[in-house]
This record gives structure tokens, sequence and C-alpha cells, in this order.
């Protein structure tokens, strides 16, 4: 599948003093896909961005459609980078690709780790104040790949994939018991218990099973 790789450094966020790396643009040179991400990319804030099991981000160019729509068509949607992923596609979306999913990129083989969760960056980034939970109600959130062989990706690389590990597991799926769902104990049993899941996600089942509420959400969507 063709695919835009994009990549950026840490920036100012839109007109304001903090700093982001979710500015990304189109690369045309080779470029190596490390265990943390490709070389020359950039995040701010390590604590909640990038790492082993957020390495590269991608999101579907197909929801830039449904996002004109909804926003009036800002320009910022006219080229993908928008939400700061590092892989842009049209034809992968949360509804057919699952949690577990290995792919071969270029000489790299990636699985995906888990979905995206939106913070509030992307409302500065939109100038929308509730961009982040606009993201998060409509599941249009993007996914995380962990790398499981690094390698050199270059323009004009497909994206194949080449297994299913937990195939009932979509992103779709995984979101739905996550934000809508959100208390079935059946479902988050069986989410606690899925080992491609990034322990992260798998965590969140955990203290839910646990404790019988839902995590607070506000602080990382709206800063």
């Amino acid at each position: 599948m063709p695919l835009t790789i994009l990549t950026g450094p840490v920036a100012p966020l839109g007109d304001t003093d903090r700093l982001s790396g979710i500015a990304k643009t189109p690369v045309t040179a080779p470029l190596w896909l490390g265990a943390e991400g490709f070389a020359g990319d950039a995040q701010a804030d390590r604590r909640v961005h990038g790492g082993i099991e957020k390495a590269v981000h991608h999101y579907p160019f197909d929801h830039y459609a449904d996002w004109r729509s909804d926003l009036g068509d800002p320009p910022i949607l006219d080229h993908a980078g928008a939400f700061g992923e590092n892989i842009s596609t049209t034809g992968m979306t949360e509804e057919n690709v699952a949690v577990g999913d290995v792919f071969q990129l270029g000489d790299a083989l990636v699985q995906v780790s888990q979905g995206r969760q939106p913070c509030w960056k992307l409302n500065y980034r939109f100038g929308v104040n509730d961009m982040a939970r606009r993201v998060q109600n409509t599941g249009r959130t993007g996914w995380y790949y962990r790398v499981l062989q690094p390698g050199m990706v270059r323009v004009g690389d497909d994206l194949l994939r080449i297994d299913r590990l937990a195939p009932d597991w979509t992103l779709r799926r995984l979101w739905h018991v996550m934000y809508v769902d959100r208390l079935n104990l059946d479902l988050l049993a069986e989410i606690a218990a899925l080992d491609v899941l990034a322990d992260g996600w798998r965590r969140y089942a955990r203290r839910r099973l646990e404790s019988g509420r839902v995590e607070d959400w506000r602080p990382r969507l709206e800063g």
C-alpha cells in the first residue's frame, strides 16, 4: 500500500511558547527506522509521547474528508501531517486494522501496539478548543506501531500486512470498549489479557476491573 512518511523536530506549538513535535512534513530521502522511531523525528514530552510502544504514529488520510466536513475545511487539512502522523495512507482505518497486526515497511517490520489517545495539543494545533475530545469521541484516532525489526524505509515502499495475531480486536472495537462500552467487565478482562496490546492500555483495563471506575480524561484532553 503506497504511503507518505513524515517526520519533524520539536518546535513551538502554534503561537504559544509550549514545545511539541506534532508538526510533521513529508520526507524524500531514505530513513532509518529504529526501535524508537524514524531518524530525525522528535517528541517534546517523552513521558507521554514516543518510546518503544509508540515508535511510529499512523493516521489515515481517509479521515481528512470527514474532518474537513466537520471543521469547515481548514487549510491545515490540505496535506498529510495535520495530526502529527509519521505514516499517512488511504485504505487503512481503525475498522480494518487490528492490534497485533504485523507489517513489512521497507526493510523494517512493525506491529500495531495501541490506538492513539489524543491529547490537548491537538486543540492548539487546530485552533479548536475541544479537538482532542472530538478525535476521541469519533474514534478517528489513528494508531501506533512498535518496531519488531529495524531497517531502512524509502519513498515508494509499501506497507504490507504479513500477519494477524488478534483479528477479533480491531482498533475500532478496542476504541468502543475503552470509550463507549467503558465498564464491560467481560471485554475489559479480554483486553487485560491481550498480550499484543501495549501494557499501558492493559493497565487501564485492569484498573477499571479492580476499581469499577473509568479514569479521568480531562487532564489529557484539556491540558
